[in-house]
Order: C-alpha cells, then sequence, then structure tokens
C-alpha cells in the first residue's frame, strides 16, 4: 500500500493507559467537589492548549486526565456534613454524636502519639496534610464509633478523643 494513502497522524497517535477508577462510591466533601472541578477545567486547558502547540505526548496526556476528572466529577456524591452544636461549646463550632464521612477525628494510638484527621473522598485525601480517604482501613475501623470507643485497626488500637 502507498504512503500515500495512510494518514500519517493516525501513526503518531500516542495511547496512554487508563488511570484507574475505585470500585468505591466516589464520597466528596464539598471542598473535594471543588477539587475535582479544578482539576478537570485544569486539563481541559491543558488539552487546548497542547492541541494549538501539536505536542502528541501532552495531547494524550491531558486527554487521559481529562477522562479521568470528568469521571470523577460525574460520579461525585457531595456528603454534606452534620452541622449541630452542643450547648456550652463556641459558635460555630459542630460536634458530631459519631465518626461519619467529613468529620475531624482524634485518636489516642496504643503507642500514646495522638492523631487528628479529616475523613474524606479518595481524591482529596492526603494523610500528611491531614485528610484521610473514607475507605481507608482506620476510617473504615471508626464509622459509627463515639467518643471513647476503641477500635482495632493494623494490629493495634485508636481511641477517639474528640469527633467535630
Amino acid at each position: 500500500m502507498s504512503r500515500a494513502f495512510v494518514k500519517e497522524t493516525d501513526a503518531e497517535t500516542i495511547e496512554l493507559p487508563e488511570r484507574p477508577v475505585s470500585e468505591h462510591p466516589n464520597f466528596v466533601t464539598a471542598e473535594g467537589l471543588t477539587a475535582i472541578e479544578r482539576e478537570r477545567d485544569r486539563y481541559a486547558a491543558a488539552y487546548a492548549d497542547a492541541l494549538q502547540q501539536g505536542d502528541k505526548a501532552a495531547i494524550a496526556a491531558a486527554q487521559r486526565e481529562l477522562r479521568y476528572w470528568t469521571a470523577r466529577r460525574t460520579s461525585a456524591q457531595l456528603i454534606a456534613s452534620p452541622n449541630r452544636s452542643e450547648p456550652g461549646r463556641r459558635a460555630g463550632v459542630a460536634i458530631a454524636e459519631a465518626v461519619h464521612f467529613g468529620a475531624t477525628v482524634t485518636v489516642r494510638r496504643d503507642d500514646g502519639r495522638t492523631q487528628r484527621f479529616r475523613i474524606v473522598g479518595e481524591d482529596e485525601a492526603e494523610p500528611s496534610r491531614g485528610t484521610l480517604s473514607h475507605v481507608s482501613p482506620l476510617a473504615r475501623a471508626l464509622f459509627g464509633k463515639t467518643v471513647g470507643d476503641v477500635a482495632n485497626v493494623a494490629g493495634g488500637t485508636a481511641e477517639i478523643l474528640k469527633i467535630e
């Protein structure tokens, strides 16, 4: 077959593997939903720029990220945090009765360490910044428990000191 009948762009298309998407429900906080939308918009702009530049590697990378963030936005389930106040607490500071999605939890580990984290969606979780995915073993062990309860996690225990 003559090269005259072959599109060069077809031969030069770069295909990248898809980013894996979690099988868990895509629960998000309001901040998480905003972050997903920001990423989707960022990659839409990157895709447009890559097209304008004719950069096939950048086009492929931006397309893959855009597909991922569009899928995450489509499947996002916004979970509103309960906002109730306990008598005697500062105005505007909510307290929860049981650990739930969106709660900020303070625990004491059996080795004496105290940790504080907020339970959030998978895409917004960053343990080094104090956020933990709702599907993590620790979060799953704590769901539904109240202050004073102890959860068994990773061969140790975590006592709930505070839930906000």
